[in-house]
């Protein structure tokens, strides 16, 4: 677009007796001959408190002084460094005798150009040692070094030269680094109490080092340094903003957070249950006359743009005939994210508390909701006005955080899966830049703390007794329940997530890999403990329980956006457990409307929504593990399952594995268990102490390992055991004597066992699904049917039980009474006449082996009446049958 050439400054410039319309596009140069310009580009996470205004980076030539308008000396002129494209760090000096030297933090003795080589001196000067050192003093577990090398060697030096090959702008320096190194004990106090000050002047001494490491390498000739390239090279990063991203400092509970913390630099922990969509956030606004289109540019202050009032043309300066130009105006990202207490950090009998954060540039699309963080920003409170068109200020101050630092997965739970994610969308944790302490990288030829990790999981994988050790591994203060702990240990595991491709239209459908487990049992039984366990290690795990959760709880709600006014969706406990494990207590308490919506999740793995004109599908990718109690809080070993569970037949099916936890007498039993359980009171070591079991962060890590780096595919071998196993489970339902036949096994059987192989091979770390999956998942599964799927009338499994709710056994059964109850209507003596309810009851038990059951009874009396071939009249003890013909 051809405007006429513009000023940048806010304040009108003097015509200095040019005919020209306008002064000239005057970006501030070095004199050199055109050097690369720096971007003008301001930070949207620090809002320095001193006037900013960019500078040029001039290399190799200390700057020559420049005219009276252009006030953009560096605050580290008097050192010998290159001129940085940082802002400058301080007002415009006044005529004054004193010297530059004296430029502070305003309020505080802090000299700029002290900070500024301090440092300096810390990213030349910090070695691995002195972290060690404090990290000894303190009792902290570090991992020693293998040689004197390795300890003496410039970390952050080395990270420079990280950045200059990745291309990589931003640079997380661990505070307690620079609280350690002795020169630099005093930046760490400028750096938390003053961050808005102290953090652009980090940049600037970063960018102009980055400059002085790539000529030194240029003069040396390293590798892709050479010639030319390394003038690219150079001019490269003298266009490039470099930023300064501290994090370490220890975390502080948000509901801690004072007014004394405003504007300091300050770390918490949260979840993330909201995030905005990205807001464009102006940092240059462009401003044109309406009457002599001359054009100004107006840099964001303070989080403020000021629209200049008049015309900064002597010829022209008219009121009010700026305008906003939208497409000239420059933009950063920006993002808003409510960060709520994790469950386990809020005080009993309180509400958890929330903050908003401001995240910008890189940091923003880094957290979903669901996710944990770990958040190192700038304290701000904004006072609000009373009526946007009065100067009356509230007394109550609106707080948030700008973000500096974010890291994922806080509180060493383990990672979200990362099937969930997509591809390119996510950043990797430590989100950007270098020097978080978590480097593949080698390090002198050294392996690397993530190595020696890795090392050690896979030489735990070759144990023979891999399996039975982490199976001992889950809730090891629970006594027994073997098989209950190898189906939740191989639930953390999970399946791999497929889409078959020519499965059908649209990329075909796509096969979950998450297993859900279901217990039953009586009371006092651990199932409540068990879930407490798998919250503490399942990743973006959510404890609910379920007379305590509502249908919108569960999945999402609308509410209103205090800040937009407009409708939004919050996320439930299911969607924010998406590539999680969501564990459900008091299964059976829940209402039906509540327990309805876990039919499309535990299947279809989404919800569905359509409230308030808001219609979607949002992902709910997560296990189900859920405790129910039976009716009457006792197990009823003669009554069937579904007799036993008050749950509709539709939802048990979907569960992979449920598990009956009963309360057995039994004398050898009960002693052991009580001796266990006052071992744990008396020395909190469990009996049976002596066996290794892994502990609860290596278990994490294990398991966090295997979600993430294996991914088993079915060999040939395997895929003809999982068809004869499916195919065994299907006859045991023939019965020679009988005509009809049981169901007792389905497809979601087949794909149970599937899964259950698939998270069996992957907790071995092997790559192909083996012979020995297979039958573990079989073993697994036909445990799990015996116990739940069996007709206890029979003595038979019987898969309609779980499937319908009633068994074919109890079919048979209801059809010989209904022909038994016609006939006692039909005898002579009851023909045409009322006869009683009781009456009826008496003489099918006389009749019968076995006693009728009233339940079975009241059933077959209902589908008669309803077929129109009885009729009852009256109510409770004087109903009465009566046969119509």
């Amino acid at each position: 677009m051809a405007f006429p050439s513009s000023s940048p400054t806010k304040t009108p410039r003097r015509s200095q007796g040019n005919a020209m319309d306008s002064d000239p596009l005057d970006f501030p140069s070095s004199p050199a001959a055109a050097p690369p310009q720096t971007p003008r580009h301001r930070r949207g996470d620090i809002h320095p408190s001193i006037n900013i205004t960019p500078s040029s980076s001039a290399r190799r030539a200390r700057p020559t002084p420049r005219s009276r308008n252009d006030n953009l000396n560096s605050d580290g002129t008097h050192l010998d460094i290159p001129m940085s494209s940082a802002p400058n760090l301080s007002a415009a000096p006044a005529p004054s005798d004193e010297p530059d030297e004296i430029r502070a933090i305003w309020g505080t003795t802090v000299s700029l150009s002290d900070t500024m080589k301090m440092f300096r001196d810390f990213i030349q000067g910090f070695k691995p040692k002195y972290r060690a050192t404090h990290d000894r003093e303190n009792g902290i577990k570090s991992k020693p070094f293998q040689s004197v090398e390795e300890a003496e060697v410039l970390l952050y030096e080395k990270y420079l030269r990280q950045m200059r090959r990745t291309g990589e702008t931003n640079l997380n320096i661990d505070i307690v680094n620079i609280m350690v190194y002795p020169p630099s004990k005093k930046l760490h106090t400028q750096l938390t109490k003053y961050p808005q000050e102290v953090i652009p002047v980090m940049d600037q001494v970063l960018k102009d080092l980055m400059v002085e490491l790539a000529e030194v390498d240029h003069r040396a000739g390293e590798e892709g340094m050479e010639g030319t390239d390394g003038e690219e090279e150079i001019a490269d990063i003298i266009s490039k903003v470099y930023k300064v991203r501290p994090f370490g400092l220890p975390s502080v509970n948000m509901r801690n957070l004072n007014p004394a913390d405003t504007d300091k630099l300050v770390c918490i922990k949260g979840l993330v249950i909201r995030a905005t969509p990205v807001i464009p956030d102006m940092k240059v606004a462009f401003f044109r006359c309406l009457t002599c289109q001359h054009t100004v540019q107006v840099e964001i202050d303070r989080g403020k743009i000021e629209e200049p009032a008049r015309c900064s043309r002597e010829v022209c300066n008219q009121l009010g005939t700026m305008t906003l130009i939208h497409n000239r105006c420059e933009f950063a990202d920006r993002q808003v994210i409510r960060l709520q207490e994790t469950p386990d950090a809020v005080p009993d009998g309180q509400t958890p508390h929330t903050v908003s954060l401001s995240v910008y540039d890189e940091l923003v699309d880094v957290a979903k909701p669901g996710d944990r963080l770990v958040i190192t920003g700038v304290f701000r409170s904004v006072a609000a006005r009373v009526n946007p068109r009065m100067r009356t200020m509230k007394s109550l101050f609106k707080t948030y955080i700008d973000a500096v630092h974010v890291k994922l997965g806080g509180g060493g739970a383990l990672g979200f899966d990362k099937s969930t994610r997509p591809a390119q969308g996510d950043r990797p944790s430590g989100v950007a830049g270098v020097g978080d302490g978590n480097d593949d990288e080698e390090i002198d030829g050294q392996e690397s703390r993530k190595a020696e990790m890795e090392r050690r999981i896979r030489e735990l994988s070759h144990r023979d007794d891999i399996y039975e050790m982490l199976a001992r591994s889950v809730a090891p203060s629970i006594w027994e329940m073997d098989d209950v702990k190898k189906g939740i240990l191989l639930q953390l595991f999970g399946g791999t997530n497929k889409s078959v491709s020519r499965g059908g239209g649209g990329g075909g459908p796509r096969y979950r890999g998450d297993i859900n487990v279901l217990l039953v049992g009586d009371p006092g039984t651990s199932k409540s403990q068990i879930l407490q366990y798998v919250h503490k290690i399942a990743p973006r795990g959510v404890y609910t329980s379920g007379k305590g959760s509502s249908a919108v709880g569960l999945t999402a709600y609308v509410t209103r956006d205090p800040d937009t006014k407009q409708l939004v969706l919050e996320s439930g406990a299911l969607v924010l457990s998406d590539g999680g494990v969501c564990c459900i207590d008091e299964f059976d308490k829940m209402s039906d409307a509540t327990r309805s919506v876990l039919h499309e999740v535990m299947e279809q793995q989404t919800v569905s929504i359509a409230k308030a004109g808001i219609i979607t599908t949002l992902n709910a990718r997560t296990s189900i593990l859920a405790a129910a109690n039976p009716v009457g809080s006792k197990y009823d070993v003669d009554l069937p399952v579904t007799r036993n569970i008050d749950l509709p037949p539709t939802l048990i099916s979907r569960f992979d594995l449920l598990y009956l936890v009963l309360d057995q007498i039994d004398e050898n039993l009960d002693r052991k268990l009580a001796q266990h359980l006052v071992s744990l009171y008396l020395e909190d070591r469990p009996m049976g102490g002596n066996q290794d079991v892994l502990q609860l962060p290596e278990l994490s890590a294990y398991i966090d390992f295997a979600r993430n780096h294996v991914n088993p595919v079915i060999t040939e071998q395997a895929g003809e055991e999982l068809v004869a196993c499916y195919v065994e489970m299907r006859k045991l339902g023939e019965d020679p004597r009988g005509n009809e036949k049981r169901i007792t096994a389905t497809t979601r059987q087949l794909e149970s066992m599937i899964r259950l192989s698939e998270g069996h091979a992957r907790m071995r770390l092997s790559d192909y699904v083996e012979l020995e999956d297979v039958r573990e998942a079989s073993r697994l599964m036909k445990e799990a049917i015996r116990t739940s799927a069996m007709d206890p009338r029979t003595g038979k499994i019987d898969m309609s039980l779980l499937n319908t709710g009633t068994g074919s056994g109890q079919r048979k059964m209801r059809d010989d009474l209904r022909k038994a109850i016609l006939d006692v209507l039909n005898t002579s003596g009851n023909k045409n006449r009322n006869v009683k309810w009781g009456e009826v009851v008496r003489q099918l038990n006389e009749q019968s082996s076995v006693k009728v059951d009233t339940a079975d009874f009241n059933e077959v009396v209902k589908v008669l009446e309803n077929e129109g071939l009885i009729k009852v009249i009256g109510e409770r003890e004087k109903r009465v049958i009566r046969k119509i013909d």
